[in-house]
C-alpha cells in the first residue's frame, strides 16, 4: 500500500471522512481563537490592575503633598512639585473625588462619623477628611467622610450599636478584625 493512499477509493467514504476531519479543524481553530481571545483579556486586565497598584501607592505621596500645601508657605518648589504631580496622575486617568454635599455612597465613601439631623431626607457627605480617587471605573481609594442625614430607620439589620467599634475575629478565626459601621475592615 502507498504512503497516503486510503485502502478503499470510494467516493462517499473519502467525502465522509474530509467531512469529519473539516468539523475537527474548524472545532480546534474555534478553541484557538477562543483561547487568544481570553488570554488577551486576562493581559489587559492583568495591566490594568498593575497600573492600579502602581497609582495606589503613590496616593500617600499626593497626600503627604496636600498637607504640606496646607500647613507649609507656598515656595515656587513645592507648588511645582504639587502641580507636576497631580497634573501627571491626571493625564494617567487619575480622579479625585469627595466633595462637601454630595450623596453618601457606601460604594465609594467611607464614613467615620454620622451626625443626625431630623431635617435631612438622605445621608450627605457634609466633611471630607481624606479625598477618594479612581482610575477610570476603578476605585483607587474610597473617600473618607464625616456624614449627616436622619436617624437610621428602627430595626437596622446593623444592629443598635451601629458606627461602634466592635473586635472580633472572622469566620476562620485568624485575622481580627474590627467592624464599623457596618464594614468590615481587617487588620493585615
Amino acid at each position: 500500500m502507498e504512503r497516503g493512499r486510503l485502502p478503499d477509493p470510494d467516493p462517499a467514504r473519502l467525502h465522509g471522512l474530509l467531512e469529519e476531519r473539516t468539523a475537527d479543524l474548524q472545532r480546534v481553530k474555534a478553541e484557538y481563537d477562543n483561547y487568544r481571545k481570553r488570554v488577551h483579556r486576562d493581559r489587559l486586565a492583568m495591566g490594568e490592575a498593575a497600573v492600579a497598584n502602581v497609582l495606589r501607592t503613590l496616593l500617600p505621596v499626593l497626600d503627604a503633598v496636600d498637607r504640606a500645601c496646607a500647613h507649609e508657605t507656598m515656595t515656587p518648589g513645592l507648588r511645582e512639585i504639587a502641580d507636576t504631580l497631580r497634573t501627571q496622575l491626571g493625564s494617567l486617568g487619575v480622579e479625585a473625588f469627595g466633595e462637601e454635599g454630595d450623596p453618601f455612597d457606601p460604594a465609594c465613601h467611607d464614613a467615620l462619623t454620622h451626625h443626625v439631623r431630623a431635617d435631612t431626607d438622605r445621608p450627605i457627605c457634609t466633611k471630607i477628611l481624606r479625598a477618594g480617587y479612581r482610575h477610570g471605573t476603578r476605585l483607587l481609594r474610597p473617600a473618607t467622610v464625616e456624614v449627616t442625614g436622619p436617624r437610621p430607620p428602627t430595626g437596622n439589620p446593623l444592629g443598635p450599636d451601629r458606627g461602634e467599634l466592635r473586635s472580633g475575629t472572622t469566620a476562620d478565626g485568624d485575622r481580627p478584625s474590627l467592624t464599623c459601621a457596618g464594614r468590615d475592615h481587617r487588620h493585615r
